[in-house]
């Protein structure tokens, strides 16, 4: 196991979502507990995160028996069932975790979730659809929504900047987005600077405001 980092998170729901999410934390070296009322999925994930347990999030002595108000950070990651969600999630407000994420599958209920004091809401299905959508309808290699208006794509340099360093290029004043590093054929990414020259053949990391980055991930 990788070496330890972070503050120990409870993931509850071991759904595609989940069970991704607490194999991930536990290879990065969190200490993980996992919870979902069904047998055999605990039974599948046993000895793969730190520690896993078969329970109904949704009774809040069981949540006390395993330690839950222990945890500085919470996952809810329970999938259709959207009545067990708020109820889990308002059960560990009452519980004061101090960070409470929370998986929503529609604005509604992540409106709800917010509501009654999940600190964070991720809607998983909408933002992978969303960077598939780029991906496929696009020159984009990778897309990131990192705000809601501000996006990270790996796409190929446009012709019209090859071969000029970035610092003659007014790249930014032009399209309005920022080139943050450059991975040539074969090599490692490393950060772009005012006299990184772009060659066909590479890749390169750009941000900004996400119209711009599409507009820009067009350009032939």
């Amino acid at each position: 196991m990788a070496e330890y980092r972070g503050d120990p998170v409870v993931v509850i729901g071991l759904g595609r979502f989940g069970t991704s999410l607490a194999l991930e934390l536990t290879r990065r070296g969190t200490e993980v507990l996992a919870i979902d009322n069904r047998p055999k999925i605990t039974q599948s994930l046993a000895g793969r995160i730190t520690q896993i347990a078969t329970a109904d999030a949704t009774d809040m002595e069981a949540l006390r028996q395993l330690g839950v108000p222990d945890f500085y950070q919470a996952v809810v990651a329970v999938g259709s069932d959207i009545e067990a969600s708020i109820l889990t999630t308002s059960l560990l407000v009452e519980l004061e975790i101090n960070d409470i994420w929370a998986k929503a599958i529609s604005t509604q209920h992540g409106r709800i979730l917010s509501r009654i004091g999940a600190h964070h809401v991720v809607f998983p299905e909408h933002d992978m659809g969303e960077r598939v959508a780029h991906l496929v309808s696009g020159r984009m290699l990778d897309y990131m929504q990192v705000d809601e208006n501000f996006a990270l794509a790996k796409t190929s340099p446009p012709k019209e900047y090859v071969g000029i360093p970035l610092g003659q290029s007014n790249l930014r004043r032009k399209y309005g987005v920022t080139i943050v590093a450059v991975k040539p054929p074969g090599e490692e990414f490393t950060y772009a600077t005012a006299d990184t020259e772009l060659s066909y053949g590479d890749i390169v990391l750009v941000s900004g405001r996400t119209e711009q980055v599409e507009r820009f991930a067009e350009l032939p």
